[in-house]
């Protein structure tokens, strides 16, 4: 039947199988359209057959409802009625045929692996939580839909907890990115390896560590492990860490070109991803150096593909701390004429209930510009609960306002 109208658009209602209304949902976002233009498109398609498709089972059929051009829906019905097929086979068949038309696009993949650099002198302000949550983000299944919020600004994060409740950001279920990562725990503490349920490196065993320093006792990519979960198939891996990583600075000082140590160990995997992501320690030594080297912009390199993600929170040390971190990269840019990107600050931990000092820091941050703000990731329970339980925030809270923000700034970097 048809219903009143939508702009130019009348809207129809009929049924579809629930498997075919999630495939089209999925195919639609996949390619950047909406419903109603696909279905108008495999409509179309189907009436200029010259002969029935193969019948499609309907069964379990549920209500669908879309809007189609003025008149569309008629002649369908028509056409439906003179090839002795009902209108839901129809339609069933229509949108079968725009699906096998417009099959599921491959995912692009980059000429370099995106390096990304999530780093901070001070420790505590969530790099290990920011490093996983955007890996996973990055590695989320491209055949599935997943929350992602839109929104383009923070007007929403600077709430004052005494005022009327800003209006929610936008969101929108999307395709996963479906990219091939690698998540290196560079820190010798371990908390992404132990939050990821995996287990530290034995010290006297075979690390990255002794990778950089020259003294690797097997391969490298025997070290890494799989973060199992269905969202991510096998594209999300992990480098443990070793705390034989709390010496990596003594090594490197007797190392040659030792700033380019953690490129040359991870040059033999870094082939098998599309991004590569880099857990720091909170320090300014050699370690950091080699880290900040690594992200550099290449040759041939589009700007803004790789480099450094500073993670902060919304008080007055991180902001300390900031300073000593960009003095770093701004030597590192001079003395060695490298070409080092910033991909952006993160603010972590947000919580506008604490009033004044939060939400004035956060302003502070994005007034900042260059680098940009590229995302505010609130303080909630969800991430807490994931790291108790050892398991991927995504994974454990997919939907939750955390886990909608990973993605966010996962495609804000991306």
């Amino acid at each position: 039947m048809t219903s009143p109208t939508s702009g130019d658009r009348d809207k129809v209602v009929s049924k579809l199988p629930p498997t075919l209304q999630q495939d089209l949902k999925i195919r639609a976002a996949q390619h950047g359209t909406d419903i109603q233009h696909a279905v108008e498109a495999g409509i179309t398609a189907w009436r200029r057959l010259g002969a029935n498709l193969p019948a499609v089972d309907t069964g379990g059929a549920k209500p669908f409802a879309t809007f189609l051009p003025p008149g569309q829906w008629e002649q369908f019905r028509d056409d439906c009625t003179s090839r002795g097929v009902s209108l839901i086979q129809g339609l069933a068949q229509a949108v079968h045929l725009w699906l096998e038309t417009n099959p599921a696009p491959g995912i692009v993949r980059p000429e370099h692996p995106k390096r990304i650099i999530t780093c901070n002198q001070k420790g505590g302000v969530g790099k290990t939580a920011v490093a996983a949550g955007t890996g996973e983000a990055l590695a989320e299944d491209s055949d599935q839909l997943h929350p992602v919020r839109i929104s383009k600004h923070f007007a929403a994060a600077l709430t004052d907890p005494d005022d009327e409740p800003a209006s929610p950001l936008d969101y929108e279920d999307l395709p996963g990115l479906g990219l091939r990562v690698l998540l290196v725990d560079f820190d010798p503490q371990g908390h992404l390896t132990k939050q990821l349920g995996h287990t530290p490196l034995p010290i006297d065993g075979d690390s990255l560590t002794k990778h950089m320093a020259g003294e690797p006792k097997g391969n490298l990519v025997d070290l890494i492990v799989p973060i199992e979960d269905p969202r991510f198939g096998d594209r999300l891996h992990l480098l443990p860490a070793c705390t034989d990583a709390f010496l990596l600075d003594v090594k490197l000082s007797s190392v040659r070109a030792r700033e380019a140590a953690l490129e040359r160990a991870l040059a033999t995997v870094e082939g098998d991803y599309d991004a590569v992501i880099i857990d720091c320690p909170p320090s300014l030594g050699l370690s950091m150096d080699a880290a900040a080297y690594y992200g550099r912009r290449r040759d041939g390199e589009n700007p803004g593909n790789s480099g450094i993600l500073i993670i902060v929170q919304a008080e007055d040390s991180s902001a300390d701390a900031y300073d000593l971190l960009t003095s770093q990269i701004e030597d590192l840019r001079s003395d060695m004429h490298l070409e080092l990107d910033y991909l952006g600050i993160v603010v972590n931990h947000y919580d506008p209930r604490r009033g004044y000092i939060a939400i004035s820091s956060l302003q502070a941050w994005i007034d900042i510009k260059d680098p940009r703000v590229v995302g505010v990731i609130g303080d909630l329970k969800e991430q807490k609960e994931a790291v108790r339980l050892k398991r991927p925030l995504l994974a454990y809270a997919p939907r939750c306002d955390q886990s909608v923000g990973m993605r966010a700034l996962a495609r804000e970097i991306s």
